[in-house]
């Protein structure tokens, strides 16, 4: 299998900590975030990963090619300007349909900036029993934005609780749930993104759940998750990690 790790964002909301690297190399106790990353993927068995950059970029390809990938075949996909996740996603789908083999199996989207102890391997299983167009790891926990999910799938979002609602389809009774960040995707998605420039993935979503593709929930809500895009919760994750509560 392969994988995508998003981490071209400039990091604003970790300043201080991205005033001199990345937020992919920022550290969660002794490990970057993109350390951790890769490491957790590879421990599912993906061995290839394209990782797009823009912000310090030179710093994040320095970086693998001092620790020779981490035993992995890693890809560099630079931005020269930002292109958001869908944009990011579009630019690097050659990764994703190399070879026969490739154009038939799914293959993981992960936010360097959230660190989890989600099962990735129960996520490509349901992906793969459903054959679902993608299938997105949520959790029932408070968020600025949330995702709506009925029984077939994804039909809107909503900003906060009592937010603006922007129906995919309609739907009588939506769950709102919280993204994690990490998708499994089925390559034949790619051409159907349309979108060009700087667009969201959940732009994506959201216009494909509109004409009857499944955008299926996966709930994730018995596992340690947690965003990583503020340094109160970069120091908090680092005692979680050393307190051993994630990554055992």
């Amino acid at each position: 299998m392969k994988a995508m790790i998003l981490a071209a964002g400039l990091g604003t909301r970790l300043r201080p900590l991205t005033n001199d690297r990345p937020k992919a190399l920022v550290e969660v106790g002794r490990h970057t975030l993109l350390e951790i990353t890769l490491t957790r993927l590879r421990s599912f068995g993906i061995s290839e990963v394209i990782v797009n950059v823009h912000h310090f970029a030179d710093m994040v390809a320095d970086y693998l090619r001092k620790n020779s990938g981490f035993g992995m075949r890693i890809e560099i996909s630079r931005e020269e300007t930002l292109l958001d996740t869908g944009g990011g996603l579009k630019k690097a789908g050659w990764f994703f349909q190399e070879t026969p083999e490739d154009r038939d199996t799914p293959f993981f989207l992960h936010n360097v900036d959230v660190i989890s102890t989600i099962d990735l391997g129960r996520m490509i299983q349901a992906h793969r029993e459903s054959k679902a167009l993608a299938t997105l790891a949520v959790q029932a926990r408070e968020t600025s934005r949330y995702l709506l999910f009925d029984k077939e799938g994804l039909c809107g979002r909503r900003a906060g609780r009592d937010g603006k609602t922007e129906m995919a389809r309609p739907s009588p009774s939506p769950e709102a749930l919280a993204f994690c960040g990490i998708h499994v995707i089925s390559p034949r998605m790619l051409p159907m993104m349309t979108e060009e420039g700087a667009f969201s993935i959940i732009d994506s979503y959201r216009h494909l759940a509109a004409r009857g593709e499944q955008i299926l929930a996966l709930r994730a809500d018995d596992y340690y998750w947690r965003d990583l895009g503020r340094p109160k919760n970069v120091a908090e994750a680092a005692q979680d990690l050393k307190e051993k509560i994630l990554l055992t």
